[in-house]
């Protein structure tokens, strides 16, 4: 009979943040929710005292109090939270004690730099000022091109301080990419680097940043994060120039405008790989409490730790990562390459900077695996109390490396959500035990479930992941998008009324979830639906095979699997690793599973955080247009696919 691969202690349970609410919970209503479970339904059953409770927990600020917690309307969109509320978000995140570290900023190159939450808080008002007196208002959108480093943070604090609505790109996005985006939204602000380092290579950005300049016409204000004021970028009238050192002097204590519980925070994108990317519009309030209970709760992360998330600012999770701040923790940023100079280049920041929660993409563990690395025999973790892994499922290999290469004593939490809610759907729960290949849970106050085609519940089965009650960081909407009209189009239509977030999963006996690959990426040969996911994961189990991506191919009135490998270097793709493919493919998922077709390909399309862009490839393979390349990270890996399937019997 199947084992856990890891069960907290009763200790550690005990000491979690989690069964401390729910104790808290029991004493304070006179409840007797029993375990995670109990505490989940009771989430979603009465989510008004549950979000109420939680904003107690964490002791958020209300500078005005709520009049009412839920207002239900007659649409999940018109549920309204907290209603009368005022706070500001900026303002929970540079709460931390004076003296500890609030940021631990590393470069590639291995530059360090900290601040502590006094010096924090000096750089969010020195900012908050200078951007104040160039005009900066709240509802005034300020975007940024940054690395992942004290800056933005900084600029992300000062912006949301003032209740101005942030933004941000990564410096490898090309300039259509970040005009697709910022164009929609006019800033008045810019805040950009002109240059970054990646995988040894010093990038140059000033004509990047020149082109993107000439297309933003709302723009007034150029603020350049510069290391060689030698090579600047051209500017358009109208538009002041200054460098982040000389803009504003760090000092004083930060004001903070008290807004409402919606008040926007920031807007994010989606990938953008099927047209202009939408702009999702972020509410504050439910941002902060989404965040304080994943964070504070479902990591346990409390004052005092160190937080990591491999991730650019270009990503939801970097935002997320950011608001480990509001728990007191500190953040360790790292901006470059994750393998270089070696593998083993993350895994060292463990140790030399005592990370606590240590979160990562499943492509980076699986990648780890194929190199053989082996930390728990190289390295001490002892600080090490968590794993997060998100961007595309974890594999059940994946589950056992962490646990046997890694560190057997770990909280291994595989968590999915998107930048859509800024949050998670599922996700880990220190309380729980972790079993191979799921997700522990849902979260709490997420009324998650699994549908098949016909809108019902289904357990045990694979279909659609809903979610069928509002809950607070649902987006405002989206930009430009006055009457929602697009807005309930991306995520209401499938079955009306209902939240339908484009996952195929599963629940499983245990009360966990898997996923098994995006919904619109399924495969239906013989009518049978297939998640990619299933296909990867018996795929890469293959040493030879690095990465692959699988579509299904119109052919002959029907849909056939076609798999696309990226093999290791000197690898050929002959006949005896395609059986060899096919009969593990045949042996542990099954017969339907199997592709028709295996070809080998040079690179795998992905998008800019990570996530391999079947669609795209689907597109290629049919003949079709793929309408923006600009958001893929690797454009030309979709070369490799070109006329490579047209294709013989």
């Amino acid at each position: 009979m199947p084992h856990p691969l890891w069960t907290p202690s009763p200790e550690r349970i005990t000491h979690s943040q989690m069964d401390t609410f729910r104790r808290q919970i029991n004493q304070q209503l006179g409840l007797s929710l029993a375990d995670y479970p109990q505490l989940h339904e009771w989430s979603i059953q009465q989510r008004a005292d549950f979000w109420q409770a939680l904003a107690a927990f964490f002791q958020v600020q209300f500078s005005t109090e709520p009049t009412e917690i839920l207002e239900e309307g007659q649409h999940m969109t018109e549920a309204r939270w907290f209603s009368g509320a005022t706070l500001n978000y900026a303002a929970h995140l540079l709460q931390g004690t004076d003296e500890q570290p609030a940021l631990i900023s590393i470069s590639e190159s291995g530059e360090r730099q900290q601040l502590s939450f006094a010096e924090l808080k000096a750089h969010v008002a020195g900012l908050q000022r200078s951007l104040s007196a160039a005009g900066v208002v709240a509802g005034d959108r300020v975007a940024a091109i940054l690395p992942n480093g004290w800056q933005a943070v900084v600029a992300l604090l000062a912006v949301s301080s003032l209740g101005a609505v942030w933004s941000s790109c990564s410096p490898d996005f090309g300039s259509r990419g970040i005009v697709d985006r910022f164009g929609q939204i006019e800033p008045k602000v810019l805040i950009a680097c002109d240059s970054y380092q990646y995988a040894g290579k010093h990038i140059e950005l000033g004509e990047r940043i020149s082109e993107v300049l000439q297309q933003l016409p709302s723009l007034e204000q150029l603020i350049l994060v510069a290391t060689d004021h030698s090579n600047l970028p051209a500017t358009p009238p109208g538009v002041t120039v200054n460098h982040w050192h000389s803009f504003y002097q760090p000092g004083g204590h930060p004001n903070f405008a008290a807004l409402p519980f919606d008040h926007p925070l920031y807007i994010l994108y989606s990938s953008g790989t099927t047209g202009v990317p939408k702009c999702m519009v972020h509410r504050s309030g439910g941002v902060l409490l989404q965040h304080l209970k994943e964070l504070g709760l479902h990591t346990d992360l409390r004052a005092g730790d160190r937080l990591f998330y491999y991730t650019t600012c270009g990503w939801m999770m970097w935002n997320w990562l950011v608001s480990g701040l509001a728990v007191g923790a500190t953040l360790v940023l790292y901006d470059g390459a994750p393998f270089h100079p070696d593998s083993p280049r993350l895994i060292d920041l463990i140790d030399s900077e005592g990370i606590n929660v240590f979160g990562v993409s499943a492509r980076y563990l699986a990648a780890l695996e194929k190199e053989q690395q082996r930390p728990a025999r190289s390295h001490q973790l002892d600080s090490l109390r968590c794993i997060l892994s998100t961007g595309s499922p974890l594999s059940p290999d994946g589950f056992e490396y962490v646990y046997r290469e890694i560190k057997a004593d770990v909280h291994l939490a595989s968590i999915s959500g998107g930048t859509d809610i800024v949050s998670c759907f599922a996700l880990g729960s220190p309380t729980l035990p972790v079993w191979r290949g799921e997700l522990q849970g849902a979260g709490l106050g997420m009324a998650v479930e699994v549908w098949n085609e016909d809108g019902h519940r289904v357990s045990g089965e694979k279909g659609e992941l809903v979610c069928t009650r509002a809950f607070p960081s649902m987006p405002l909407g989206f930009w430009n998008d006055a009457d929602g009209s697009h807005y309930r189009a991306a995520y209401f239509e499938r079955f009306p009324g209902i939240w339908a977030h484009g996952d195929y999963a599963e629940q499983t006996e245990h009360g966990g979830l898997i996923i098994h690959g995006r919904s619109d990426a399924v495969l239906n040969p013989g009518g049978v639906r297939i998640g990619t996911a299933e296909i990867y994961r018996q795929v890469e189990r293959i040493d030879e095979v690095l990465e692959s991506v699988a579509i299904g191919q119109q052919w002959q009135g029907d849909v056939r699997v076609v798999l696309f490998v990226l093999l290791r270097d000197g690898v050929e793709l002959d006949e005896q690793l395609q059986q060899r493919i096919r009969s593990e493919i045949r042996q542990h998922a099954s017969p339907r599973h199997v592709p028709a077709r295996i070809l080998a390909v040079k690179d795998i399309p992905r998008t800019r955080s990570g996530k391999i862009v079947e669609l795209a490839v689907r597109n290629v393979v049919h003949g079709q247009p793929v309408s923006n390349t600009e958001a893929l990270a690797n454009p030309e890996a979709l070369d490799s696919f070109r006329d490579r399937v047209e294709l013989q019997s």
